[in-house]
């Protein structure tokens, strides 16, 4: 077997047909059909079913693709390393980042990696379902991902850099904003701003309003953090977010909660790291992590600070 092999099957599987796997490897159709023919034939089982949509993976052929997309990752990673000279690093380097965590300190981090190593291209999406950060692990898809504790199954090697504690968000003029620690029972019969149920972000929500036995009422669900402060800053509701995920020019309408609310940051990075995770790492723990103390003083927004991830 080989990895044009894996290439072509996984190209079909995500086109659907051998005729759009050569068109999106431009490359001739009878080579695609040739290298799955072989390919099945060395494993001894059929790849793909054909329907009347087009071509399905079996069931082996599922089991086969997920391994191969992740010797494909390798070979890509293995190309990165072998370019890399002593001040030089090229290559793509993938990033994932739980919806709410570091938004203030990756920008940064990616800045600087940038600056130390100007010719690596870096992916970055936010992901607000921590399953499907599992799942993007398990297919050895995440170089490097920002999580709220560990990754599953021992997959990645788990970094600790801090603690991002949790705020309430107000509208202008709220009498709780006279306070320097907000209780959530004060806020029993405010409306909230809330997150999809399947996120991180809700979750921990979740679980604090269940705490303090409060049931209130849910007059908005939205998918970004920038987007519950900025509604809840303007009247709609009130929202608990991460503190570093307050978009400038908010800070003063935020408050922190009593009994405060934590949640560790981790970053998880794939064993037998290279150049850039190590790199990116290091410039993470750099960065300052917000946990405050018995009084709570707004963090400052850095000057020329990226926008939020």
């Amino acid at each position: 077997m080989s990895l044009r092999q894996f290439e072509y099957a996984l190209a079909v599987a995500e086109e659907g047909s051998v005729t759009a796997a050569a068109e999106a490897l431009r490359v001739a159709q009878p080579s695609v059909s040739q290298q799955i023919r072989g390919l099945e034939r060395d494993l001894g089982v059929e790849l793909f079913s054909r329907t009347p949509t087009g071509l399905v993976p079996t069931v082996a052929g599922r089991a086969f693709l997920r391994e191969a997309e992740v010797a494909m990752n390798a070979a890509r990673r293995a190309r990165a390393t072998a370019r890399a000279g002593a001040d030089e690093l090229v290559g793509e380097l993938v990033v994932a980042v739980q919806m709410g965590l570091g938004a203030r300190q990756l920008p940064g981090a990616l800045s600087a990696l940038r600056r130390r190593f100007p010719r690596l291209e870096v992916t970055v999406f936010e992901e607000p379902n921590p399953t499907e950060l599992e799942r993007l692990a398990r297919g050895g898809v995440l170089d490097l991902a920002l999580m709220a504790g560990p990754c599953e199954e021992g997959l990645y090697d788990g970094h600790h850099l801090g603690d991002e504690e949790f705020v309430v968000v107000l509208p202008a003029g709220h009498p709780a904003l006279a306070a320097d620690r907000v209780a959530l029972r004060e806020l029993e019969r405010e409306p909230w701003v809330r997150f999809d149920p399947a996120s991180a972000l809700d979750g921990v929500l979740a679980d604090v309003l269940r705490d303090n036995a409060l049931a209130p009422t849910t007059v908005a669900r939205v998918s970004q953090t920038a987007t519950a402060v900025r509604w809840a800053a303007h009247g709609l509701g009130v929202t608990v977010v991460p503190a570093s995920a307050v978009p400038p020019g908010h800070e003063h309408l935020v408050r922190p909660l009593s009994p405060a609310v934590s949640q560790p940051v981790v970053a998880s990075v794939r064993p037998g790291a290279g150049l850039a995770e190590t790199a990116l790492l290091e410039f993470l723990r750099q960065e300052t992590w917000y946990r405050f103390g018995r009084s709570w003083v707004a963090p400052a927004s850095p000057a020329g600070s990226a926008p939020a991830v």
